[in-house]
């Protein structure tokens, strides 16, 4: 049996997770899909950190990727630490030991994505660091895209969404893969967090449709999540459909069958992750493809062959 949750924004509750095993000041988290919700790979929320917050040191058994909405903060990792804007974008791997303070000027908004699932009966999967063992706290830089040095994040602004805006002159950091498009059917996709940022378990990545874009009813073998970030979405999920806007979010297990139709006359774009990484074929399942498929075989004296 398939399964999907719908999140308002209407309904939006942040609220400090359950039972953290580390200290915290003016830390809450909206959780948009969990364990709870019948989840196996995918741990998503949107997390909110005072100006003068902290999250005090601290490791997961799960991978972490997160995406900052708005205002700035401050991530300690054993590497440095970096203060981060609206638009970054980066990846904790599995065991790595970090901790976050507020920007001092804004309250912070960014969204996480948490793979595998963290259970509950294992503490979240999440242990404190000791004061002798976390990161050192020192003065955080800005994260620079263009140094090859830069192993665990990225930026992402609205511009990188425009094919007519990718010439090298243009481009934030030197052309390669790390800044290329894919746009097909009136959709564009800006890969962010996947196997090349060192990512094992999840891809996180922005989706742009376009005012006639339209993605047809599809499944995958893995999980995903959307979080609308501009304009609006008519979503089918399993047959029921959803007008979703900004501050909305959906998720869709493995196997849910569902397709998106931009609702507007703009562009309509989403933050989407998936958890596990898509299989190198047959990630999409097109509902028209294998509907076409059963009328060939069906039909006489063509051998069940395409013609």
């Amino acid at each position: 049996m398939t399964h999907h949750v719908i999140r308002r924004a209407a309904d939006a509750a942040f609220a400090v997770p359950p039972q953290l095993p580390y200290d915290s000041v003016g830390f809450t988290r909206r959780t948009v899909v969990g364990e709870e919700d019948g989840s196996v790979h995918t741990g998503f929320g949107v997390c909110e950190l005072a100006p003068d917050g902290t999250i005090g040191a601290h490791v997961h058994s799960y991978e972490e990727s997160f995406h900052l909405l708005s205002g700035t903060v401050i991530l300690d990792t054993p590497e440095g630490s970096y203060l981060l804007e609206e638009g970054d974008y980066g990846l904790l791997p599995t065991g790595v030991p970090h901790a976050w303070r507020g920007g001092r000027d804004t309250v912070a908004r960014w969204a996480d994505m948490l793979a595998p699932v963290p259970r509950a009966r294992y503490g979240y999967d999440t242990q404190a660091v000791p004061a002798r063992q976390a990161p050192p706290v020192r003065e955080p830089a800005r994260i620079d895209v263009r140094d090859p040095r830069t192993r665990s994040f990225g930026h992402f602004e609205a511009a990188q969404m425009d094919p007519g805006k990718q010439s090298q002159d243009l481009l934030a950091v030197s052309a390669s893969m790390r800044s290329a498009l894919l746009v097909y059917s009136g959709i564009t996709v800006k890969m962010m967090v996947d196997a090349d940022l060192g990512a094992v378990a999840s891809t996180m990545f922005m989706v742009q449709y376009a005012a006639d874009g339209v993605a047809g009813a599809h499944d995958h073998p893995f999980e995903e999540t959307y979080l609308i970030v501009e304009g609006a979405v008519d979503a089918t999920f399993d047959g029921e459909r959803y007008r979703l806007e900004v501050g909305d979010a959906a998720w869709a297990g493995a196997g849910c069958v569902h397709g998106f139709t931009n609702a507007g006359r703009g562009p309509v774009r989403w933050l989407e992750t998936q958890a596990p990484q898509p299989p190198s074929r047959h990630s999409y399942r097109f509902a028209r493809d294998w509907d076409r498929l059963r009328d060939v075989l069906a039909a006489p004296d063509r051998g069940g062959r395409t013609p």
